[in-house]
């Protein structure tokens, strides 16, 4: 029998700041009432009752760097990357999903991500699109950036356009302010993200065009959103000094170092913290469903591994095993993107907000997983596949 609403008993509530002990009453797929001692409904409203037995409830993670649609290409057909499946983003308590394009926008297509996407939502998620991939020009729906931004709904900024990398399309300056500009002002007229969604590779240039942009032009740091800053050592300090100089947002990615050059996403979360950078404007993401190539110098793939939505659980874990505070570290994975890329209703829980949530076990991984009001998992088992996972 449907139960419309849910009770949930002795949450110890991290919405994502510690809020002590409560009862939480979801209805309607929203958050309908926090407070402690809860009345219960009337006897003939079907409701479920949950005794969480004090256990920590958290937002549902916000992954907003997902090749929903499967990344990879970069050596051929065969090395492209089977498409995200809804389990792949629950069991890690991944609630809201952006789906992007990466190296290959010609055999990979916006139509695609978004077509993904409502696959996601079908199941009980959320999930919006990038418009866009690596090349110029770009990758789109309608043939424009403005196109895509003020007639799709679910396609709310444009990346991963890439710079400083040998896969690069090479943008001029010129032609780099002018998508960040039509990024931004469709923001403003849409009320969506309007972020430019930056892939860096190691290239020595680093962020050369965003320092310029953010000198040279009146477009606000919060246009520029460059990910993967944790790839090596050199690019995290020059993100870091950006941040000082001019607020620069950043994103880092839940991969496991191969050398130590590159940062972990919990040491390089603790670094930004620990460096009295504004917490506010740091996001972790998993680029679940994308390759992650290890090249030679000449450009010539050497090997590759898939990113996982579940980098975003493991970086937590790490992160809380080294005694970081659950409220200090949690913003990084949920509310600071939700607000960065205006996503009404996700990354906290309040009343009003989505009944997105997850109920962590004492290592701090997902043990229960709510989306929009639909157990998605339940004692670490997914009660919902998508339609091939059966």
């Amino acid at each position: 029998m449907l139960k419309p609403l849910t009770l949930l008993r002795h949450v110890h509530l991290f919405s994502p700041d510690d809020m002590g002990f409560c009862d939480m009453l979801l209805a309607g797929g929203q958050v309908a009432a926090i407070g402690p001692h809860l009345s219960p409904p009337p006897g003939d409203w079907p409701c479920e009752i949950i005794d969480v037995a004090a256990r920590r409830v958290i937002p549902g993670l916000v992954d907003c760097h997902v090749h929903l649609c499967g990344g990879g290409g970069e050596a051929g057909a065969q090395t492209r990357v089977p498409a995200v499946r809804v389990t792949d983003l629950t069991l890690a308590g991944v609630t809201t999903a952006v789906g992007l394009l990466g190296t290959d926008g010609s055999t990979r297509t916006v139509a695609e991500s978004l077509a993904s996407a409502r696959a996601l939502h079908h199941a009980g998620l959320s999930a919006w699109c990038y418009t866009g991939s690596y090349q110029l020009p770009l990758v789109t729906l309608t043939g424009s950036v403005r196109g895509d931004l003020v007639h799709n709904d679910r396609l709310v900024a444009v990346g991963e356009l890439a710079i400083s990398d040998h896969r690069s399309s090479q943008p001029t300056f010129e032609e780099f302010v002018r998508i960040a500009s039509d990024c931004h002002v469709c923001g403003m007229m849409t009320g969506k993200a309007g972020l430019l969604h930056l892939h860096l590779g190691d290239g020595p240039r680093g962020l050369d065009l965003v320092r310029r942009a953010l000198l040279e032009t009146e477009l606000p740091a919060r246009t520029f959103h460059p990910t993967h800053l944790n790839r090596n050592r050199r690019l995290w300090a020059e993100a870091k000094q950006l941040h000082r100089d001019r607020g620069l947002y950043g994103d880092i990615t839940a991969f496991k170092p191969e050398s130590d050059d590159e940062l972990s996403a919990a040491e390089a979360i603790s670094d930004w913290m620990d460096s009295g950078l504004d917490p506010a404007r740091l996001t972790a993401s998993s680029d679940g469903g994308g390759c992650i190539p290890v090249f030679d110098g000449e450009g010539v793939l050497q090997r590759m591994d898939v990113g996982k939505s579940m980098g975003l659980s493991d970086a937590l874990v790490q992160l809380l095993a080294q005694g970081r505070l659950l409220e200090q570290v949690l913003p990084v994975f949920t509310r600071n993107p939700a607000r960065l890329f205006r996503l009404r209703g996700k990354g906290e829980l309040v009343v009003g907000a989505d009944a997105d949530l997850v109920v962590l076990d004492e290592a701090g991984r997902a043990s229960e997983v709510m989306a929009r009001g639909k157990w998605m998992v339940r004692r670490g088992v997914p009660l919902v596949r998508g339609m091939f996972e059966q």
